[in-house]
């Protein structure tokens, strides 16, 4: 093969496709959509809060009214001298969102029941904050029934809390911090990034491909250079845009994320209890350093301390290894199943065997956080068709320096053979008309010399 007449067509591929409106509108569309998506828990949490309820109590027990504080999310009013059934009535005249009525104490089975009535849902959380304050007042009831002196006290001490802190050990014994949750959130993003692009860029190798072939454009282009020289070149070409729109969507993104936190993060903040704040922390809402100043919350500090301990810079490059070569094994079997059909229409029973490794490489790095060292996703990580996902899973949790080196060999050196028999079908198929490829024709094809 020709290396300059490879480089040519890289660059036809390259600067016909990042001069189209379609490259252009999801370069800088995308980054909004991401960075939206970052900073929607910001919007929603500080926005869904709703207007104070107002709650009528019929306490039959008369255990349960002393529990029910009055906050800022719902105020409590006093009707157990009144019928319920009137009460229900009566909601719109007494200024109520709903009644609470809690039947009379049973006193040998220590219990009671609740019932609310609203004209609409009260929510989940209110309703859930209910539940705990009938509780507490059923417990209180059931301790003061055994008449010892204390024993709420004690039954409050004996109560524990433990605080769990997970921390990973280095080589030389040093303790850092690690949070599963934001290992779990990295490790799902890497692999559901890595999936779309492999499965974006290569699908857009095969659409390229049985463009020129069905316009026949592809007779004049295999006239001036060799059909291999042409499939490297427009599968390279590809790659090149593909880690072009990549870079341009981080630095966008961020740019989009910073700008905005900037300008609006105080205001956004402005309703939210530090525990939220934490929250949206873990859910990557703002920019760190605006919300280090504004938070300070603990939580916002294990997500950053996390984030710190793990090896970034080696992630980066690993992901970008992978990316090139998942993407390349991947986008020589696509372009090799491109010449092989007319339209896309036929591609379908042909895609099969190639988007089934896919589709379980994906769903195995979905669940790769619950069991990071198991066998299936240890071998799902060193099998080329599926390690370029997997492994990227695996990465957050730590990952052996032999098993990376291993994974990174065996998926160079099948890519060197899916390109090497994909060539082969290529080159025939790419000058196929008015004949439906099927199985028994690629294997002819492959035997060819």
């Amino acid at each position: 093969m020709n290396l300059r007449t490879i480089g040519i067509v890289i660059n036809r591929e390259y600067s016909v496709r990042v001069r189209k409106k379609s490259f252009l509108l999801t370069t800088f569309i995308t980054p909004i959509l991401f960075a939206a998506l970052c900073l929607a828990p910001v919007f929603i949490m500080s926005n869904m809060k709703e207007d104070a309820k107002r709650l009528a109590v019929v306490d039959h027990s008369g255990i349960v009214l002393p529990f029910l504080e009055d906050n800022d999310r719902v105020s409590y009013v006093d009707m157990s001298s009144e019928n319920a059934d009137s009460v229900k009535l009566r909601l719109s005249e007494l200024g109520c969102d709903g009644v609470l009525v809690v039947s009379g104490l049973d006193s040998l089975n220590k219990s009671i029941s609740a019932e609310i009535f609203s004209p609409s849902p009260l929510g989940l959380d209110l309703e859930e904050n209910l539940g705990n304050r009938l509780d507490d007042a059923l417990e209180n009831y059931r301790i003061s029934t055994y008449g010892i002196d204390g024993l709420a006290q004690i039954m409050n001490d004996v109560k524990a809390d433990v605080p769990v802190r997970s921390y990973t050990l280095g080589e030389d014994g040093e303790e850092k911090i690690s949070e599963t949750g934001v290992y779990m959130l990295v490790s799902m993003i890497l692999g559901i990034v890595i999936y779309m692009f492999i499965v974006m860029f290569g699908a857009m190798v095969m659409s390229s491909v049985i463009e020129e072939k069905s316009s026949r454009v592809v007779e004049v282009l295999v006239s001036s250079v060799k059909a291999t020289e042409l499939m490297f070149g427009k599968i390279i070409g590809i790659a090149f845009v593909a880690l072009t729109q990549f870079l341009l969507w981080i630095v966008l993104t961020f740019a989009i994320i910073a700008v905005v936190s900037a300008v609006a993060g105080p205001s956004l903040l402005s309703g939210l209890d530090p525990s939220e704040v934490g929250q949206v922390a873990a859910m990557g809402g703002m920019g760190a350093g605006n919300l280090a100043e504004m938070a300070g919350t603990s939580e916002l500090g294990l997500v950053l301390s996390s984030l710190a301990n793990m090896k970034l810079g080696m992630i980066a490059v690993c992901f970008v290894i992978f990316f090139v070569l998942g993407y390349m094994l991947y986008a020589s079997l696509f372009a090799a199943i491109g010449s092989a059909v007319e339209n896309e229409g036929e591609s379908s029973q042909l895609q099969m065997p190639v988007t089934i490794p896919l589709m379980i490489a994906f769903f195995v790095a979905l669940y790769a956080f619950n069991a990071p060292e198991s066998p299936l996703v240890f071998w799902c990580s060193l099998i080329p068709f599926t390690s370029p996902i997997v492994m990227l899973a695996r990465l957050p949790y730590g990952v052996p320096a032999w098993e990376l080196v291993l994974s990174i060999v065996l998926l160079a050196l099948t890519f060197a053979v899916c390109a090497w028999l994909s060539a082969k079908i290529y080159k025939v198929g790419i000058l196929m008309f008015g004949k439906k490829t099927t199985w028994k024709d690629l294997w002819k094809w492959l035997k060819q010399k």
